[in-house]
């Protein structure tokens, strides 16, 4: 499995860019939309700026794992032009590789009863 390099030059998966390929799972969105479902669904824990999240589609396009999808003009911001983004099968199969490794991290907590059985996190 191929992870885009940081600023430093060193390779790193990172929470928010598991989060994005979550927000993609179920088909195409655009940055502030899938921004704002990551907050909503981290309770706030992971907020990405425009920058920031910018910053992770950049390498997440140039790793594969997702893809533009053209834009629309979005009437209720003014005709403003929104692109878009879909996940590719690499961006799909990075997310289910991940998903499985974090499975695997909770059975474990579980086994050494860092977790009670059925207790969800979060």
């Amino acid at each position: 499995m191929f992870f885009p390099p940081n600023e430093s030059g060193s390779t790193q998966f990172t929470a928010p860019m598991f989060h994005i390929l979550l927000s993609l799972a179920d088909g195409e969105s655009h940055g502030y939309a899938i921004s704002k479902e990551i907050e909503q669904r981290t309770g706030g824990a992971i907020r990405l700026g425009t920058g920031g999240f910018y910053r992770l589609i950049k390498q997440m396009l140039a790793a594969g794992w997702v893809e533009e999808a053209g834009e629309l003009a979005d009437p209720r911001a003014g005709g403003l032009r929104k692109r878009f983004y879909r996940l590719t099968a690499s961006g799909r199969q990075v997310g289910q590789t991940e998903a499985e490794r974090l499975a695997a991290l909770v059975e474990l907590a579980r086994q050494r009863q860092f977790l009670a059985d059925g207790e969800a996190m979060g």
